[in-house]
């Protein structure tokens, strides 16, 4: 068998053994924190290729302000698991709205947060 010919096995059998393991690709839980500010759009992260090829679940909780037009600002990571899942859930606040402020009425200067979970979770296979 060609060096090709063998990797194309390898992961072919790595698919299957997934497959018949039962293992559903991954699943993104957003949780906020309490603050006043209604989103508009919230934008889910996707799962690192790298996460789940490595099985690997995390957390990670990112701070920011929101604009008076509805937009983060100061977008930074407050605590996190793994690092893979850090520029997927900092991008993902970035292209999140908020409903817009009118003028008259004060920018509460509250620092919001968004923790999003990261799981790999499993499928329920048939029983026929």
């Amino acid at each position: 068998m060609t060096r090709i010919g063998s990797r194309v096995s390898l992961v072919t059998g790595i698919a299957l053994l997934l497959a018949v393991c039962g293992v559903r690709s991954e699943e993104v839980e957003p949780v906020d924190s309490d603050y006043d500010r209604v989103p508009l759009s919230t934008v889910m992260p996707s799962y690192p290729e790298a996460a789940r090829r490595e099985r690997i679940e995390g957390e990670v909780q990112v701070c920011f302000d929101i604009s008076r037009e509805g937009f983060p600002r100061r977008v930074a990571v407050r605590r996190s698991t793994h690092r893979y899942f850090e520029k997927p859930a900092r991008d993902a606040v970035r292209r999140s709205r908020w409903r817009p402020i009118p003028h008259p009425e004060k920018v509460p200067n509250i620092k919001a947060c968004r923790t999003f979970r990261f799981t790999l979770v499993p499928v329920e296979r048939d029983a026929g």
